[in-house]
């Protein structure tokens, strides 16, 4: 009987410490970094860039998260734009 009572408060010790959103977290960061470095390593090579007066050669992947740096910085400025007109127009 002791073991069996031994056994049991081994167990509820257990799932005091098993805290499945934690190791979710981990797991989902896990394979968001994974990614990421797949996604450096897969757009590593160089491509010309052509501005209007210059070009110059850089890696695919600056390209790629500048373009996505500029959009998201775009997005939100004309998304504050947006609304500032929208309350002038209401307190009108």
């Amino acid at each position: 009987m002791n073991i069996l009572r031994r056994q049991r408060e081994a167990a509820e010790r257990l799932d005091e410490h098993w805290q499945p959103r934690l190791y979710a977290r981990w797991i989902a960061v896990a394979l968001v970094v994974a990614y990421g470095i797949a996604f450096i390593l897969e757009n590593g090579r160089h491509v010309s860039v052509h501005f209007v007066f210059k070009s110059t050669r850089v890696s695919l992947v600056w390209v790629i998260l500048l373009s996505v740096a500029l959009g998201l910085i775009l997005g939100i400025a004309l998304s504050q734009i947006d609304r500032r007109r929208r309350r002038a127009r209401s307190e009108q």
